[in-house]
């Protein structure tokens, strides 16, 4: 047995060296680019990195560890960027060698849990076969669990997912992932599962100013351009559709822009204009936004 008594005096560990070893901050960084605000949840994904290096290093020292759990929970509403954050997740986890593939794998209730008898354990476990070495993903996590049909198969998969979390966590991260309330009644109904998931992350929706910019972002990234009266337009048209049934944060706002392209190759079109500038095939125009129902349909 390790005890501090045993353990030379002058044992130093460089913490700066070994962070840089592990190229944490470069994932980090790229979080950061990638991901517009969701201060939050940057600020704990780094707490989540800090605690399993320094668990690394423990453990490098003769060190008890205690064996941080791994399994984590991602809540908030759709496009507020849980899949992009569970994949940077997945990079420090191999980079710090608590997994050794480091892939992603996104399901869906679909992909685990069958139609009939004898159907559901064999889909969940060629999953997580899929799985193993890295992180398993689960969109909509609280569609496992269906408690008023009698004839649904959901409490067979994580009757297994159980198993697996317990029994083989050096070999598999799971999250689950979804609305909060959802969860929280997910977990609610299912102790066992919510017992073994230690690390919670909350999603905060995007403010207006933030989907602008993630848009003005989208944009670029395409290589459009807008001026700042199409700026005002869209800060607008944010306003009116998070309002509206069905807004997904950065996930609506790109299907806007999709849209919005799409009025302006047709703008473009119907003008007849043989010859073509580059600042006209670049341009998306305040009307590319306001042709919108939100604006017609008032």
């Amino acid at each position: 047995m390790t005890t501090l008594e045993n353990i030379p005096k002058n044992t130093l560990v460089n913490l700066q060296s070994e962070y840089r070893k592990t190229q944490i901050q470069d994932i980090l960084d790229q979080l950061d680019r990638d991901l517009i605000g969701l201060i939050p949840v940057k600020t704990r994904i780094r707490e989540i990195a800090a605690l399993l290096l320094v668990d690394r290093l423990r453990k490098s020292l003769g060190l008890s560890s205690s064996n941080p759990g791994l399994h984590m929970s991602f809540t908030g509403s759709p496009g507020t960027g849980k899949t992009t954050v569970a994949t940077k997740m997945a990079d420090i986890l191999y980079k710090l060698q608590y997994i050794n593939k480091g892939h992603l794998l996104t399901v869906t209730r679909d992909d685990l849990v069958g139609q009939y008898i004898g159907h559901t354990a064999p889909k969940t476990k060629e999953v997580l076969k899929q799985a193993m070495g890295g992180v398993l993903f689960i969109d909509e996590a609280y569609y496992l669990y269906k408690p008023d049909n009698e004839r649904d198969y959901g409490a067979e998969s994580i009757e297994i997912l159980l198993q697996v979390m317990e029994n083989q966590r050096k070999d598999l991260v799971v999250i689950f992932a979804g609305y909060k309330e959802k969860m929280d009644k997910f977990y609610e109904s299912n102790p066992g599962l919510s017992s073994r998931v230690t690390n919670h992350v909350n999603f905060p929706d995007f403010t207006p100013e933030e989907l602008l910019l993630i848009g003005k972002l989208m944009l670029e990234d395409k290589q459009y351009i807008i001026s700042e009266e199409s700026e005002i337009v869209i800060l607008e048209y944010i306003n009116r559709r998070m309002q509206q049934p069905l807004f997904a944060n950065a996930r609506s706002i790109r299907n806007a822009i999709d849209r919005a392209r799409m009025r302006q190759a047709n703008r473009i079109f119907a003008s007849g204009n043989k010859v073509l500038t580059k600042a006209d095939l670049v341009s998306i125009l305040p009307d590319d936004f306001l042709q919108s129902r939100l604006f017609t349909e008032i």
